[in-house]
């Protein structure tokens, strides 16, 4: 069950609304309002071509320089594809992908904020090693003992997502007695392990397309406000992915429109943070919600 330490009324009042703060590189920043985090696949297998960056250094950076201008607020990047049965790939080469990929962004763009995506504590620290301030872990440390501990010593906030299984298998659990409770109280259960081991800057992905099916993507979409009496920021990873376009019959190239009105969506149930591929439209959406707020 959800411990009454964590909980928070779902009726939030108006004149006062969540804020969030989050700590990078000892400087603070605030979730003021709806953020962009861009997703950088250095994995030449993610599920979506469109995002597939090529490995040499000038492609990387032209793909950084356009989504900064768009105007990403964090950099999501990763070398190991997390889609439905996805190749497992050695440590050391997702490493390889990794590390290089944020020291010539650093480089370049200096104080970009930059998220590494990853289950795996040893290229958390070398990502973190290498400027990465914040670490994204679909498997909220199930993956590797090491991660939690890793996170606590590094000291940076910890995006915790909602998975069974690994991506090899997680499309075989997707058997839940009653899915909202479920996940609400997984996450209860990880944010006091967190909170234990001095883990305090935590944001929650409730993990669309990660061990749920389509109508339970839809489901958890439309109880997304259950997520903040976590008391934690909230990120949605929608973009592009299957519960659009199978809905629509499509291919992920083609699912942007659909994308787009799932964030708004999302937004208005409270998504503090979108992960995109395509920072631009995340953006205008993001405008055009703040024209609607009360």
């Amino acid at each position: 069950m959800i411990p009454n330490s964590i909980l928070k009324s779902p009726f939030e009042d108006k004149g006062f609304p969540q804020k969030f703060t989050l700590r990078f590189q000892g400087s603070l920043y605030t979730l003021d309002k709806p953020k962009v985090m861009g997703i950088l696949n250095f994995s030449p297998d993610s599920f979506f071509e469109g995002s597939r960056i090529a490995t040499d250094e000038k492609s990387a950076l032209q793909r950084v320089e356009k989504m900064l201008e768009e105007g990403a607020d964090i950099l999501d990047v990763g070398g190991y594809s997390s889609r439905p049965f996805a190749e497992h790939i050695p440590v050391e080469e997702e490493i390889k992908r990794v590390v290089s990929a944020i020291a010539a962004i650093k480089k370049t763009f200096g104080e970009v904020i930059i998220s590494i995506d990853t289950f795996r504590a040893a290229v958390a620290q070398a990502a973190v090693e290498m400027g990465a301030a914040m670490v994204n872990d679909i498997s909220a440390g199930n993956l590797d003992e090491a991660m939690l501990p890793t996170v606590a010593k590094l000291g940076v906030p910890y995006l915790a997502m909602h998975m069974r299984g690994n991506p090899q298998t997680m499309q075989e659990q997707t058997d839940y007695r009653d899915l909202i409770p479920d996940i609400l109280n997984y996450f209860a259960s990880k944010i006091e392990q967190f909170n234990k081991l001095g883990i305090r800057d935590i944001l929650v992905d409730p993990g669309f397309g990660f061990a749920k099916t389509q109508e339970q993507n839809f489901d958890l979409l439309r109880n997304l406000r259950s997520f903040k009496q976590l008391g934690f920021p909230v990120v949605v990873g929608v973009s592009r992915k299957s519960m659009i376009y199978k809905t629509l019959n499509l291919s992920p190239s083609e699912a942007l429109n659909g994308t787009t009105a799932l964030h708004m969506y999302a937004l208005i149930q409270g998504a503090q943070i979108l992960r995109v591929h395509d920072v631009k439209e995340a953006k205008e959406t993001i405008q055009l919600f703040q024209q609607l707020a009360p």
